[in-house]
């Protein structure tokens, strides 16, 4: 079993809890708010905004061991760059006042998400931090295309309010790949450890993010 096989297997509980979150489930079923949708988005420009500056302090932070992988977060603070824009202008395409959005800040559980991943890279292994890109990109994967469609459906709104969900769906079925090839290059027990650590915190961590979020339930169903 190679070990990006190990990651999935060790982690499959907390990504089930994750996707059992009562709101993805009225997504995939299509009763979805604009309100839920809006407030989604808000949340995802407050951590995804995050990305780049946390992929710059894991690579500062890398120990020699591992400074193979400094190309492949290069890579990753490349292709990563720009995707908290798209956020914003999907928030335009309906109507928010972005500047708001900025002010406002994170809800709390996004806040700690965030920062829970800057610990990660400060004060434990860095390499820790590839927990919680394996937790967005693979939910992104699992529901990114099928929530946009759903979503869009459900409220007859614009395709250039869905450039963030669409455009990061794609990418990263394109990243899955490389992330596995990337993580069974990891030799060290410790190392692995903190990745499937780490998984299964950020698992829990945006799942709070989702919970979070207010549902649209039919009449008379109990929240």
């Amino acid at each position: 079993m190679t070990f990006f096989e190990q990651l999935l297997d060790q982690t499959r509980e907390a990504r089930e809890s994750l996707l059992a979150a009562p709101i993805i489930q009225d997504c995939l079923r299509g009763q979805v708010a604009l309100p839920a949708y809006i407030a989604f988005l808000r949340e995802a420009y407050n951590h995804v905004s995050h990305t780049v500056p946390l992929m710059q302090a894991c690579r500062a932070r890398m120990p020699a061991r591992l400074h193979w992988m400094q190309e492949a977060i290069d890579e990753y603070i490349e292709e990563e760059t720009g995707h908290d824009a798209w956020i914003l202008n999907d928030l335009r395409a309906l109507g928010v006042d972005t500047e708001e959005v900025r002010r406002a800040g994170p809800g709390a559980a996004t806040e700690i998400m965030v920062a829970y991943a800057y610990d990660t890279i400060a004060r434990k292994n860095p390499i820790g931090f590839f927990g919680m890109v394996h937790v967005l990109e693979g939910t992104s994967v699992t529901l990114a295309l099928n929530a946009a469609d759903q979503i869009q459906r459900a409220l007859a709104l614009p395709s250039t309010a869905f450039s963030y969900l669409r455009s990061h769906g794609t990418l990263d079925q394109e990243h899955t790949a490389h992330f596995a090839e990337l993580m069974n290059c990891l030799e060290g027990a410790d190392d692995r450890a903190a990745v499937c650590h780490a998984a299964n915190m950020f698992y829990g961590l945006y799942g709070e993010i989702f919970r979070a979020l207010p549902r649209s339930l039919p009449s008379g169903e109990a929240a």
